[in-house]
């Protein structure tokens, strides 16, 4: 656990939040479909990831109120990105489906930002990438917690 009373430690904590600060900052701007927001974008890639879900449940994990999901989700399914079902168990909820635009959507968005990425570690030397290879599993692990 680091210690936020060594300089060593408070020092890589802010470097690491600011680095990965700027860097989500500069990818959000790798979008193929400037019409969606960043919190479209995001319940849509929590759907790739997670399936199916009711609004409620992607509200949680989106850390948004209910009544804001049900408007994202109307301006999704309008958009043609999602589908509203009757939920197999409770048919007083529906269900939120990505359509299969949404799914090219997001691949062809991941492949614009992976690339990128790829481009900003050509400029990296080889022990460099080799640390980043081996820190992208502990940045994943950071990001689930």
């Amino acid at each position: 656990m680091p210690d936020l009373t060594h300089g060593d430690d408070v020092a890589a904590v802010n470097s690491l939040r600011s680095a990965v600060m700027r860097l989500s900052r500069r990818l959000k701007h790798q979008r193929v479909d400037e019409s969606l927001s960043p919190t479209e974008m995001s319940v849509l890639g929590t759907l790739a990831r997670c399936g199916t879900a009711t609004p409620g449940e992607l509200a949680r994990k989106e850390h948004v109120q209910p009544p804001s999901m049900t408007r994202i989700v109307a301006l999704l399914e309008a958009k043609g990105l999602v589908r509203l079902e009757a939920h197999p168990d409770d048919r007083r909820q529906k269900v939120v489906t990505q359509t299969e635009r949404a799914e090219a959507m997001l691949a062809e968005s991941r492949t614009k930002r992976n690339a990128w990425l790829a481009s900003l570690v050509d400029g990296l030397d080889e022990d460099e990438w080799a640390k980043l290879r081996e820190a992208a599993p502990v940045l994943e692990k950071l990001a689930h917690l």
